[in-house]
């Protein structure tokens, strides 16, 4: 998993550099993480489920075997999470 906080003092970490493996070019500043990346892989991977299955949480409910109001529930947090690191 990509480190997103600092190990010292657990601020959020920016992205300094970024280089083609292919020719080497780097390319230099400071840019935030994207805001998906700051969640957890739990969270991430639900994510991936919820497009998957075109925003259903019928069907999330049914492939992840959890009643329809807990992966509501689930998803409330995730979108809580979300609009906290949007501020």
């Amino acid at each position: 998993m990509l480190p997103v906080y600092c190990p010292s003092c657990q601020a959020q970490l920016k992205v300094k550099c970024l280089k083609c493996e292919n020719c080497q070019t780097e390319v230099n500043g400071s840019y935030d993480l994207p805001v998906l990346a700051l969640l957890s892989d739990t969270d991430q991977q639900f994510i991936l489920s919820f497009v998957k299955n075109s925003g259903s949480l019928k069907e999330m409910a049914s492939e992840l075997k959890f009643s329809y109001p807990t992966v509501r529930n689930m998803l409330n947090e995730i979108i809580r999470k979300i609009e906290s690191y949007e501020k």
